[in-house]
């Protein structure tokens, strides 16, 4: 019996191993983690901004840092209570503060974007400039980054056990119609090296299959 209990015990402390291994450990201040690591150490040369692809030199009043699973949505799920209260949890500022999770965006575009969830709509939606669609409270990215999206979505419910926000079997097609390139394989390798995790549907995009 006392040996069972060991073997139980052992390996409940390698799947928590494997939790932690897998998560961002390394940073819970999401003010500081925004300034210090996203805004002045990833995008310190500046960069281009996620949807559109406009090119920046430094952030300015009509850039901001985005966020491609929301806060909002991420306070929700937790049931952490208000902004200001989840502030107060741990395990909010740890989700809160995970590199791959942040990408800078248009202030306008993330100020609609908070309470949508992501679908591929039909011909007759909205569709702006950069080729963003909305409709009805739903939301299609642009092609050329609906796989980055896919697998961002991917991550954040795998590693934390947040709810999809839209239907996975979206995700996954665009998972497969859009593979990670040079400019995402790139930043993702910048993330990893200063969170210390690696985010394992950019580097194994097939894993998303098995979600």
């Amino acid at each position: 019996m006392k040996k069972y209990i060991q073997t139980l015990t052992t390996l409940s402390l390698m799947v928590a191993t494997g939790v932690v291994i897998g998560q961002n450990t390394r940073f819970s201040d999401p003010d500081t983690v925004i300034k210090n690591e996203f805004w002045n150490n990833l995008y310190a040369t500046g960069g281009t901004s996620f949807f559109c692809e406009k090119a920046f030199k430094k952030k300015g009043f009509m850039l901001q840092d985005g966020y491609i699973y929301p806060l909002s949505d991420i306070r929700t799920a937790l049931d952490c209570g208000t902004s200001r209260q989840c502030e107060q949890d741990n395990r909010y500022r740890q989700i809160a503060s995970d590199l791959h999770n942040m990408v800078p965006v248009k202030s306008r575009l993330e100020m609609k974007r908070q309470t949508v969830r992501y679908e591929q709509l039909d011909s007759h939606a909205n569709s702006e400039d950069c080729g963003i669609k909305e409709q009805a409270g739903f939301f299609e990215p642009p092609e050329r980054v609906k796989g980055d999206v896919a697998r961002t979505m991917a991550y954040m419910v795998d590693t934390y056990g947040l709810p999809w926000l839209g239907r996975p079997p979206i995700f996954k097609d665009w998972n497969r119609q859009d593979p990670p390139d040079d400019t995402e394989l790139s930043r993702h390798s910048k993330i990893a090296e200063v969170q210390g995790n690696e985010n394992p549907f950019v580097t194994n995009p097939n894993r998303i299959e098995r979600l």
